[in-house]
């Protein structure tokens, strides 16, 4: 069938079956107040049916097929995710947020970190998502909104329209949305100045790994 060799599908599915997953663990979360289930344990399964998503298609993801970022790419990139980073720990008044998230809690009843759920979790922050998501949103998205042949659009060539709606989208799907919004934005950016996808996934994973450093210091579940 035509529809399925859409060069869309190749970054929709990876985040559908990622939303997905969202959807069963709230489902099952809401359960487990009476079932006792451990919905943490969902987390380790999911970002790996992702990165195995990911690995099958890959050859179908033209612009990560070689990673060709320069020194001072990197640098920027680098720079981008600690600010988004500090942006998004800063922008968490209750306004700026769909109510009140537990978030994840990877600690034992003992109150000690288990790092059989922890490690999992940062790793697939910084190793699975920012992929992921660039190629939904930035790589497909964004060009998308602006050309439906969006494999043929420059990412220079993205218009102010399509990096203002696709962040709003993006920021729409977490439960700090203005700091989503904030991210979107600069991400879209990134995309768009570096003309390379690997700039804002560079950047994601390390706006990612130092949220998720900072969360397992401090305690502050809610951000995770």
């Amino acid at each position: 069938m035509r529809i399925c060799r859409h060069p869309a599908l190749p970054m929709a599915i990876p985040f559908i079956l990622y939303i997905a997953f969202l959807v069963l663990e709230r489902s099952i979360a809401h359960g487990a107040q009476s079932g006792g289930y451990d919905v943490r344990l969902i987390y380790p399964c999911k970002v790996t049916c992702v990165a195995l998503l990911l690995g099958f298609f890959w050859r179908r993801y033209g612009e990560l097929a070689r990673c060709d970022l320069k020194l001072h790419q990197i640098m920027w990139s680098v720079v981008t995710g600690v600010v988004v980073f500090l942006l998004w720990i800063s922008l968490d008044q209750a306004w700026m947020s769909f109510g009140h998230s537990t978030g994840f809690d990877p600690r034992k009843l003992s109150g000690a970190i288990d790092w059989s759920l922890a490690l999992p979790r940062w790793l697939g922050a910084v190793l699975v998502v920012p992929v992921m998501e660039e190629l939904f949103w930035r790589s497909f998205l964004m060009r998308w909104i602006d050309q439906p042949d969006f494999l043929n659009l420059p990412p220079p060539h993205v218009g102010w329209r399509a990096l203002l709606i696709s962040s709003i989208l993006f920021g729409l799907e977490h439960s700090l949305w203005l700091s989503g919004m904030v991210a979107g934005l600069v991400y879209g950016w990134l995309y768009i100045k570096s003309r390379t996808l690997w700039a804002p996934v560079l950047a994601h994973a390390m706006t990612n790994g130092l949220l998720g450093l900072w969360v397992i210091k401090t305690g502050q579940w809610s951000f995770w």
